[in-house]
């Protein structure tokens, strides 16, 4: 019994028939992992937990503190400007909020060995500011501030381009 495709003899596999088949296959698989690679890098978060297990004890802490945070309705607004970092307080009533200390945590979003704490210089009427000149990119920062008994934490990113900056939340 013949196949009737071998009889007629219209189609005959040839090497580039191989060679064009061999490309698409591993084309494809090429794609696909530079497609997840830059997918991957660019929604990367940059968190970094040293230790999960001491991390994972301390989360109900972390969401009581977030809690009393929400409670407290403080805010900050984050501002760079001619190499000037600049944090403005308010509270829940939109009012000035002066507090006791106010440090900042900055460095690039994946790349803790150059992170760089900035203690804040009160100007007065809810506003710190420090001098550091930033490169152009994505900054992660992080914003802990104090007032008696109650403190406040901000995790935000700016993308700086120039010597000005805008707030990614």
């Amino acid at each position: 019994m013949t196949n009737d495709f071998q009889k007629s003899g219209d189609f005959r596999l040839k090497g580039w028939h191989v060679l064009a088949a061999f490309i698409a296959f591993f084309g494809v698989i090429i794609a696909v992992n530079l497609t997840m690679a830059t997918l991957a890098s660019k929604s990367w978060t940059g968190l970094i937990v040293k230790n999960s297990y001491v991390a994972s004890q301390q989360y109900n802490e972390k969401l009581e503190a977030a809690e009393a945070q929400r409670k407290l309705g403080w805010s900050s607004k984050i501002l760079y400007k001619d190499n000037h970092l600049v944090i403005v307080m308010q509270d829940k009533a939109g009012s000035v909020l002066e507090l006791d200390e106010i440090t900042v945590k900055i460095g690039r979003p994946a790349f803790e060995q150059k992170d760089q704490m900035l203690n804040m210089l009160a100007l007065g009427a809810g506003s710190y500011v420090n001098e550091i000149p930033l490169k152009d990119g994505e900054w992660a920062i992080e914003v802990y501030g104090k007032k008696g008994d109650s403190t406040y934490r901000r995790d935000a990113r700016i993308l700086v381009n120039g010597n000005k900056a805008s707030v990614l939340e």
